[in-house]
């Protein structure tokens, strides 16, 4: 499933000719947040899984963050990009670190604040480098499903036996493919928030889990975002103007 079996929004079984070089594509996306935790049901902080500045560099888009408004902490998380090195997404943190929650903690948000917000390029359907395959056109759907997935990488189903905890993940990805692929839908709302400072509609859902939002901006990308212990509803989004800095 996360080996590009097919993507959200119309995705359907790839053709033979693409799957090997769209595989490529989905296995790095999936770098976001569909890793499995390890060690009965613990994961290392996101220090841990940190990458250097270097990926957001090569980024040929603006990476999006929180606005000025918020004050705290901000850190680096993942790129993903396509199997021939081009970044097409990644992910800035904003708040306390998360750490992945059991199902029965999940009350306890307020002792853990956190908002990730994910910048993926809008991209057409365009031939690989080699041209032997097709990667699929990028979407609000594809900035959905990775802000889902992404927030599923800091929750665990802490009671369950392990040997059935990759079955869980496997389950609760395929939720996020099915939602991320229907955004009209009655699991969906709509919230305006704004987006270097123009109200920008997004649409936005909360499960047991924490929030989750998707919308595009007028520079070129989909923003998708998603959290725990902080309200969606007065965040807002701008132009990182100095990635770097982030790096100290």
């Amino acid at each position: 499933m996360l080996s590009g079996v097919r993507t959200p929004e119309g995705g359907g079984p790839l053709r033979t000719d693409e799957s090997e070089e769209a595989a490529g594509y989905m296995e790095t996306t999936s770098r976001v947040g569909a890793q499995a935790p390890t060690a009965e049901g613990t994961a290392p902080a996101v220090s841990a899984a940190r990458r250097t500045v270097d990926g957001y560099l090569l980024a040929p888009f603006p990476w999006y963050g929180l606005d000025e408004a918020f004050t705290g902490q901000r850190w680096l998380m993942q790129v993903g990009a396509t199997s021939d090195g081009a970044v097409e997404h990644g992910s800035i943190g904003h708040g306390d670190e998360p750490s992945v929650l059991a199902e029965g903690t999940l009350g306890n948000s307020d002792k853990e604040r956190f908002a990730v917000v994910v910048t993926v390029a809008a991209n057409p359907v365009r031939r690989t480098a080699d041209g032997t395959g097709v990667l699929e056109a990028t979407s609000v759907s594809s900035a959905a499903w990775l802000a889902g997935v992404g927030l599923l990488n800091f929750t665990w189903p802490g009671q369950m036996d392990h040997t059935l905890r990759d079955d869980w993940l496997d389950q609760q990805t395929e939720t996020a493919w099915v939602l991320a692929d229907d955004l009209e839908g009655s699991d969906w709302s709509s919230l305006s928030l704004p987006v270097d400072g123009v109200p920008t509609p997004f649409h936005y859902r909360e499960s047991e889990y924490g929030w989750i939002l998707a919308g595009s901006t007028k520079e070129g990308v989909h923003l998708g975002a998603y959290g725990r212990g902080m309200s969606a509803y007065g965040l807002g989004f701008s132009v990182i103007q100095d990635i770097g800095s982030y790096a100290s």
